[in-house]
């Protein structure tokens, strides 16, 4: 059920208690019933039920990517140019022609804003909803969608490739056994082979069965005795290991080997390619949640020639995975994010790159319910600060909640029993959603 008027917010409840030296009983139990009420939420449907989340570590450029300003003056719009997509009247910068075909497929943000400029606080804003506590770290969405819905078909809730490239990507004060599954080796690497996955040799499936069997005895006593929680965690990932060993099929996911080389040349053999091509086997598969990371886009210095290294690659596999999600009739329950910690500077520098912004930047989206073709809020002539429409970290983690069937409000369990709402003062924006 849903909350009558208007939530009251911890805050409000310590207020109330200031104030209250002179309350009578009605007041007491008044104030215990709006308690109750506060942790009332309404769960949203499930719409998407997977999401590949592509992050971009550094700090991508939003004027030579999503938001082009073909009309600035140069020492804002820098040398590139931008062409045009498939909506009409919006632009993408140069290196991004395959994207700007398949734009009408796409939901792009131009008013991201907020206000942490260092690399690791953007990094734990945008991976969780929350800015940056000295006294908690938050878990990411990755780590609450495992919290929240757990394996699927023996595959781990939350997988990362080819690793976890940030702490902020982690579990935060959830428990261990919510963190991701890291591959330990790239897709995109020759002889690629997941640790761990395989049977030892000579050891058959009826084998592997009856080993599995005895752990488990030894394992139900040990447990019994000891209530540690890294010892309740480790138990979950030999139990999840076990499984996903145990498990052909959930194996399989991961063996990109199998994909035909029309389809691995159609993503690009490179790392941005087999990653999300492997990002795609494993929603089809049974993942929920897949963070995949690429490139690195703190261009200081000479930022076109480190667009022209790495944009192109990522432009190929972006259009293959959106395209190739949605011809499997996977895009409508499959949320694609690619993302960043923060933008750059509205003025190109001194050594022709771009410095941090986190005031505004450009994420891009798709499936899972969102709307198509969608341009979220504007830049401004100069990408200063959002013009229209801003969009905080807690929003687009609120949206991206509600769209997996998980209301934001809901409170998870801290140390110290402490609850932490899922995210705190985001709002589910309508405006991206179909």
């Amino acid at each position: 059920m849903g909350c009558a008027g208007p939530r009251l917010g911890r805050r409000g409840f310590l207020a109330v208690g200031m104030a209250g030296f002179g309350l009578d009983l009605a007041d007491f139990f008044a104030i215990r019933a709006a308690q109750a009420a506060q942790n009332e939420y309404e769960t949203p449907p499930v719409v998407a039920e997977s999401v590949i989340h592509i992050y971009l570590p550094g700090g991508l450029s939003s004027q030579e990517t999503w938001d082009p300003k073909p009309y600035a003056p140069l020492e804002y719009r820098g040398e590139m140019k931008a062409i045009p997509t498939k909506l009409p009247g919006e632009s993408f910068g140069e290196l991004l022609p395959k994207s700007a075909d398949i734009a009408d497929k796409l939901t792009i943000i131009r008013s991201m804003t907020h206000g942490e400029a260092a690399h690791e606080r953007g990094e734990h804003n945008m991976f969780t909803g929350y800015r940056p506590s000295p006294a908690l770290l938050y878990p990411s969405m990755g780590s609450v969608v495992s919290h929240e819905f757990g394996p699927r078909n023996n595959l781990p809730p939350y997988i990362c490739i080819p690793s976890a490239s940030t702490i902020h990507a982690g579990p935060g004060y959830l428990s261990s056994s919510f963190a991701p599954f890291s591959l330990g080796d790239d897709p995109a690497r020759a002889g690629f082979r997941v640790q761990d996955l395989n049977l030892p040799g000579g050891v058959d499936q009826a084998r592997y069965e009856r080993r599995l069997k005895a752990l488990e005895a030894v394992n139900e006593r040990f447990a019994k005795q000891t209530k540690a929680d890294n010892v309740a965690a480790m138990s979950t990932f030999y139990e999840r290991a076990f499984d996903l060993i145990g498990s052909p099929t959930a194996r399989e996911a991961f063996n990109i080997e199998a994909e035909p080389a029309e389809m691995r040349d159609r993503y690009g053999r490179s790392e941005a390619g087999q990653r999300m091509l492997l990002a795609r086997r494993l929603v089809e598969a049974g993942a929920r949640f897949v963070t995949l990371t690429y490139g690195g886009w703190d261009h200081h210095v000479s930022i076109v020639a480190g667009m022209r290294a790495q944009l192109p690659a990522f432009d190929q596999a972006l259009a293959a995975l959106v395209s190739d999600l949605d011809e499997r009739g996977l895009l409508a329950k499959t949320i694609v994010l690619a993302s960043t910690e923060f933008g750059r500077t509205p003025k190109i520098n001194g050594t022709a790159g771009r410095d941090h912004w986190p005031k505004v930047f450009s994420v891009v989206m798709a499936g899972g319910g969102l709307k198509r073709g969608a341009v979220i809020g504007s830049s401004g002539p100069t990408a200063s600060e959002p013009e229209t429409a801003p969009v905080s970290p807690e929003d687009l983690a609120t949206t991206i909640y509600h769209q997996l069937g998980i209301a934001a409000e809901k409170e998870l369990m801290a140390p110290g029993d402490r609850p932490i709402e899922i995210v705190n003062g985001g709002t589910v924006r309508k405006e991206m959603l179909a």
